[in-house]
């Protein structure tokens, strides 16, 4: 892949740092930084009221987030500022009726735990798939179903160690059960291909500023037609009715798109930045990032593999797979030290529960991997 247009949008490469960190946040571009300052300025200095221009641009970023991740329309896009947002959104929407039951696992990140556990007060039973072996499979999921399961919450890759979910043998067990697949994509999307509709993904919740590059305080919620639905929204604010500059008219139905959820005012700084970074992600192109991120990850599997002491905990097979590799040594106080050196040598990682979890992105080189070692063992 030639990188030679995109490593100079990432600054601080120049000060020989080497960050391999995307699964915790992601540095900003200076096309995302640009976009945002031209947004700042015309508010500061400018035409000042940009409202509907940011409007118009922001309509641009749901076309672009549509793409991304092959969502029918734009109409099925809501922004949100995280993903517990979006899960929230949707876990309180929900026709639940007491004694229905969500089945989650025992790898989630907490983005996907707490919002619902606290439907428990709502008589719903939230039953934890526990996967001692890593991997939350179509098998183990059908196995733990309940004829009053209504919902699954799974992650399309998990944090701590990479595991890749086959989302379509899911999707497809879900559609069979009538039962709904609710989706955490953070440590996915941007980094390898998701397809909602192929996958039969009901609902799909995104923090972008992982994966996808963008500002804190961005990301957004696909929605299936279908269960938008059946959902029964819980909060409204004068955006989400279908003419909202219709100002005298309470009475009128809400927006027929995935609008209906913004309510009001967005992160208008934040969206400019994001659609900078989504469409470069759509430039280089999700299977050709997926490529080099498999590049990357395989070179730090083989540097791995050759030293004494470290054991990999994400699987290794191409499917099950993503942009994360995750270590442990004989102990966490071992890791920890690890850890340090590395940081102080100027690398970037994350210690995670005693394992070191390494997460490069598309503008990465193999040379930077080499690098890292080495620092590593000096």
């Amino acid at each position: 892949m030639d990188l030679s247009s995109y490593r100079p949008l990432f600054p601080y490469l120049e000060n020989g740092m080497i960050y391999f960190n995307h699964a915790a946040t992601s540095p900003l571009s200076t096309r995302v930084v640009e976009a945002m300052q031209r947004h700042l300025n015309e508010r500061s200095s400018g035409p000042v009221d940009t409202y509907f221009q940011d409007l118009k641009a922001v309509d641009g970023l749901r076309s672009s987030v549509a793409r991304l991740i092959h969502a029918p329309s734009p109409d099925r896009i809501a922004f949100v500022v995280n993903t517990s947002d979006a899960i929230n959104m949707i876990a309180a929407a929900f026709p639940w009726r007491s004694g229905d039951r969500i089945l989650l696992n025992s790898l989630e990140f907490p983005a996907n735990v707490y919002p619902y556990i606290n439907l428990r007060s709502k008589g719903v039973h939230v039953d934890i798939l526990s996967c001692p072996d890593g991997r939350v499979t179509a098998g183990s999921v059908e196995r733990a179903l309940t004829p009053s399961t209504r919902l699954v919450a799974v992650s399309a890759v998990q944090f701590l160690t990479g595991y890749r979910a086959d989302l379509s043998a899911l999707g497809a067990l879900c559609r069979s059960r009538n039962v709904r697949l609710v989706v955490d994509g953070i440590q996915a999307v941007g980094a390898v291909p998701i397809d909602v509709q192929a996958a039969g993904i009901d609902a799909l919740a995104c923090g972008a500023q992982k994966w996808m590059m963008s500002p804190h305080g961005t990301g957004f919620a696909y929605l299936s037609e279908e269960l938008q639905g059946m959902l029964q929204q819980q909060y409204l604010g004068w955006l989400s009715v279908a003419d909202p500059w219709n100002f005298r008219d309470h009475d009128q139905p809400l927006a027929a798109s995935a609008r209906r959820y913004e309510g009001g005012t967005l992160n208008y700084p934040g969206l400019m930045g994001m659609r900078a970074a989504v469409e470069m992600l759509l430039e280089v192109g999700t299977d050709a990032i997926e490529r080099q991120i498999r590049l990357l990850t395989d070179r730090i599997v083989e540097h791995l593999s050759r030293l004494d002491g470290w054991t990999i905990v994400t699987p290794l097979e191409p499917k099950a797979r993503s942009g994360i590799i995750t270590a442990r040594r004989n102990s966490a106080d071992e890791a920890r030290q690890w850890f340090d050196r590395l940081l102080s040598r100027r690398v970037t990682i994350s210690l995670r529960e005693g394992q070191l979890r390494f997460s490069p992105h598309f503008y990465n080189t193999t040379t930077e991997v080499d690098e890292l070692f080495l620092r590593l063992r000096s």
